[in-house]
Parts: C-alpha cells; structure tokens; sequence
C-alpha cells in the first residue's frame, strides 16, 4: 500500500502474504501426480508387471484408472468436486495427447513425463496464486488484496468485526502459520456446510417398477471464506491474532464511553434549547427598539 492510500491518521501495522506451505492442499495434488507418474514409470518399464502392460491400451486404462479414482476420493473427502473434474481433465489430456500425437509405441514412457509435467505446472499455478494475496493490516482497518487474473479487493474496519475465529492445522502449528478469519456484523465470513442422507426402494419384478427415494438435511454455520477475503496461512500466526484482537478491542465502545457520549449528547441539546431560548426572548427587544426609532424618524 502506497502512502497515497492510506487514510488520515492511518499507520501500516504489517503487510502480509500466504506462508509458502499454506496451500498445501493444493499443492498434495501435484505430489499426488508426482507419485503416480514415477510408479507407473516403473511399473511399465522395470517391474514384473512389463508382460501386463505390454498393450498400450492396459497402460492408458490402468493410469487414468487410478486418477480418476484418486480425484474421486479427494473430492468426497474435501467436498470438492472440482478435484474429480481436474484429474478428469489431466487424464483427457494425457489421452488426447498419445492419440494426437501417435504415441502409443512409447506411451510407457510419455505417460509418466506428461504426469511429472502436469505437476509441476501445477505447483507454479499453486504458487502464483499464493503470490497474488496480500494482506495489509493497519490502526483502521484490514485490507484484502488478491486475484490473478480479476483482482479484488475487500476492507474491513476493526469496529465492524463482531468476531474471530482463527485456527492452525498441523503443519501451520509446526512451521508458525495460522488462517485468521474476521466475521463482520453482517455476517461475512460465515458459510454453510450440508449434509445429505438418500435412499431408495425398488419394488416390483417385472418391467413396471416402483422407485422411492427419501432424504434429509442439516445445515450448520461455520466460519468460512474465500483466501482472498481471510488471513489465510499468515505468519506469525500469534503475533498477527494478537495485533488483531488487540486493535477489535480498542474499537469497542465500553459502557462507560457510552455513557459518556449520551452525556455529552445531552450538555449539546440543552446548549441548543438555552441558545433557542435567548434567542426567542431578544427577537422581542430588537423588534421594539427597530419601531421606537422609526417613530422617533
């Protein structure tokens, strides 16, 4: 934040990024990739298994096979489907490649290079998002900066907050890092998780079949947000919570101030009515004055 963006009375307290490892849900995408291109590397080219793998199409099967099974997994565990539709797309890239290209002859070697690739490209993806966030903290108020494409762009005033919730995961508690997340008055910062039970009955034995299906939900509050609108994975972790709580803190108005502040609001109106008051009582006088020296003219 250049000096031309800050508010009057505004002082940087600290400008922050994503620690390097804060996104490492991602990034175990592409060791996932890593792992499976080099195994089937071996598995194709130096294990017993060469006699098996010996037809191009057992080898393209059995890769995209266990991607799309992995993908699955992934995304049940996380609750994101996206994950299924990314190895869904590394696996149709992988095949349109061999196929456009006719490489079925090596496919045991261009298999594990395309996997290897893939990941890698996916860590510098992982890595220019991370860079694209940009948190900066002040007296006033958190800014939050990030986009790689589409940049946006949120300000929170500390007197808004209306809570914290702030957590670490084991590897933020091992290297310092933590995600901060500021819950505003309106609610921001909070998202919904569901759950969902189904079932059905068939029944019937010939062609006219009867089907039922039934199913419930929950839903429960958590805190919750996009990377760019949370001190997602901010380092040092204690620090930053602590500066934060201490800055919530020192917006509140304690009974007291308010006190204070109906106080002073009341001196103010009873100025004004005294004021009025005068006021009303020397319009009379000057009106008698004005009319005894025009009768004096």
């Amino acid at each position: 934040m250049n000096d031309d963006d800050l508010l009057k009375n505004e002082k940087l307290e600290k400008v922050l990024s994503p620690h390097p490892l804060s996104f490492m849900r991602y990034q175990a995408l592409s060791i996932i990739l890593i792992i499976w291109g080099v195994l089937i590397g071996w598995l194709v080219n130096f294990s017993d298994w060469i006699s098996f793998f010996e037809n191009y199409w057992i080898t393209i099967m059995v890769w995209g096979l266990v991607l799309l099974v992995v993908g699955v997994i992934a995304s049940i565990v996380t609750i994101r489907w996206r994950i299924f539709f990314l190895y869904l797309g590394v696996f149709l890239g992988g095949f349109g490649l061999i196929m456009w290209q006719g490489w079925q002859d090596i496919v045991g070697v261009a298999l594990p290079f395309y996997t290897v690739a893939v990941s890698i490209i996916g860590f510098l993806i992982v890595e220019w998002y991370r860079r694209s966030h940009k948190y900066i903290i002040s007296n006033l108020r958190i800014v939050f900066k990030g986009g790689i494409l589409t940049k946006e762009e949120r300000t929170l005033r500390y007197d808004k907050i209306s809570d914290i919730n702030a957590k670490q995961g084991i590897i933020g508690q091992i290297f310092g890092f933590g995600t901060i997340i500021p819950i505003s008055q309106s609610g921001f910062g909070l998202g919904t998780d569901e759950s969902m039970a189904a079932g059905g009955i068939m029944l019937g034995e010939k062609k006219a079949k009867l089907f039922g299906i039934f199913g419930g939900g929950k839903e429960v509050q958590t805190p919750r947000a996009r990377s760019y609108f949370e001190l997602h994975g901010v380092y040092p972790y204690k620090e930053i919570k602590k500066i934060i709580e201490e800055m919530v803190q020192g917006s509140v108005i304690t009974p007291y101030q308010q006190e204070q502040v109906a106080f002073q609001k009341e001196q103010v109106d009873v100025q004004k009515q005294m004021r009025d008051l005068l006021k009303m009582q020397a319009e009379p006088k000057d009106e008698q004055e004005k009319e005894d020296k025009e009768e004096e003219s």
